[in-house]
């Protein structure tokens, strides 16, 4: 059996994890080049993880809009279906592959209702 997710800690290795299949997907690298490129990449894993620790253990970390810097990044690299239908995979694999329970649940959960938001926001259809 599985735990389930306990701590900031295990936060920081689904996010750290999933960035590194984000990463290696052809697809998806263009939405990660500007952080990657400006050596930027450790601390937006630090603002990810902060912003799932809110949400997982009621904490208050993370100070930005996550949808406002989706959106502006819509305009650069456009989003479609396709990049959240991966985005989605990678993070349950990843979820799926180290952890279960409730916290395990209840992260899928909302990245799921985050998505559908995001995708409605940006006027993704396809």
């Amino acid at each position: 059996m599985k735990p389930d997710i306990s701590s900031r800690k295990d936060i920081k290795y689904i996010i750290t994890k999933f960035y590194d299949l984000l990463l290696a997907d052809k697809k998806m690298i263009p939405f990660f080049e500007d952080i990657v490129a400006q050596n930027h990449l450790e601390e937006h894993l630090e603002v990810i993880s902060d912003f799932w620790n809110d949400i997982l253990f009621d904490t208050n970390t993370y100070t930005n809009n996550v949808m406002k810097k989706h959106v502006d990044k819509n305009v650069f690299v456009a989003f479609k279906k396709e990049h959240f239908t991966i985005w989605m995979s990678y993070f349950f694999k990843t979820i799926d592959d180290n952890f279960e329970g409730e916290r395990a649940h209840n992260m899928k959960n909302r990245a799921r209702s985050i998505a559908t938001v995001m995708e409605l926001k940006m006027g993704v259809y396809q």
